[in-house]
């Protein structure tokens, strides 16, 4: 019952995965939907709006300009969609004069949730959806922002699924880069048979894919964490409520640049679930993909724990 409560606190009600490659699939939304200001907003909107696709993003149509040559694709993160993560972000770099996409990735045939599924199939998804971005935009590469499944999703399709000479810069927000020990609950989660005696909602095989030491997260980092050739910037809190230790967000690798918000701004104890929407935390995303008119963030406070109840409720209801 512990696992069950603590997990689901974390990480919402995901789907069991199971092994049949039929039980993975991906979208690309496309119902217009309105700007939001909040995650809990995004998630209720996106339980009654399945299709709905982030403000300004899916555009076909779009040509990339030579302020901003290289098109954006935004990756979700676990138990969640695109327009639930990126429904303020999205038209923000929209207005900025980028063209943005973004893809519903590893969700299971019975839900409007994605990213549960086995990371590997997702990243694929997410590989096979990069050359039909480059070929609409006519751009020869592209730029990454993850939100935290999502982070590791786009290093895994950069280093294993051949896409580095395609991209030209990952952006993770509350990466989970060396997983996460979900407060000393992840020696649990490597249990065999697990996703599938705890029921059907806690646990994802995703889920367990992003544990400390999965075999997933410890063969992505073998030999480093990064790719030469591709520019790497993580943005993360010290108050990340889910990737524990919050060190663990960090990339390792020469060249890299780890951000925290708290050591820019101290006022700021945004943690992971409201990361996206993090004023602060926006801006500094912003200026990393258009380093060239940077713009100072506003500290603003936020009080730990901002936002969680929130979307755990919204989850759920």
């Amino acid at each position: 019952m512990l696992v069950t409560v603590v997990v689901v606190m974390l990480f919402g009600s995901a789907g069991v995965a199971s092994a049949g490659p039929e039980l993975s699939r991906s979208v690309v939304p496309t119902a217009a939907a309105p700007v939001v200001r909040s995650q809990a907003a995004a998630v209720a909107y996106a339980k009654e709006h399945a299709d709905a696709a982030p403000p300004r993003t899916n555009d076909f149509r779009c040509r990339p300009s030579a302020a901003h040559p290289r098109p954006i694709l935004l990756l979700h993160g676990t138990d969640s969609s695109a327009y639930s993560d990126f429904g303020e972000i999205a038209p923000m770099l929209a207005r900025r004069g980028f063209c943005v996409f973004a893809i519903n990735y590893g969700g299971r045939p019975s839900t409007t949730s994605f990213g549960t599924e086995d990371v590997r199939r997702s990243g694929r998804q997410v590989a096979a959806f990069i050359p039909r971005v480059l070929a609409a935009t006519g751009a020869s590469a592209l730029d990454i922002i993850g939100y935290s499944q999502g982070a590791t999703i786009g290093r895994y399709v950069i280093a294993d699924l051949g896409a580095a000479p395609r991209v030209r810069r990952w952006i993770g927000l509350a990466s989970p880069t060396y997983g996460s020990i979900f407060y000393g609950l992840s020696p649990l989660a490597r249990v065999p048979g697990l996703v599938a005696a705890v029921g059907p909602d806690p646990v994802s095989t995703a889920l367990v894919q992003q544990v400390e030491g999965s075999d997933f997260i410890s063969r992505l980092n073998r030999g480093g964490d990064t790719v030469t050739g591709v520019d790497y910037t993580t943005i993360g809190s010290r108050y990340d409520e889910v990737i524990q230790p919050y060190t663990n967000i960090a990339l390792r690798s020469r060249g890299a640049r780890n951000i925290l918000i708290s050591d820019r701004c101290a006022a700021d104890m945004v943690g992971h679930f409201g990361m996206p929407y993090d004023r602060y935390a926006q801006q500094l995303l912003v200026n990393v993909v258009d380093p060239a008119h940077p713009v100072r963030p506003l500290c603003r406070s936020v009080p730990l724990g901002s936002g969680i109840a929130e979307v755990v409720i919204g989850a759920h209801s």
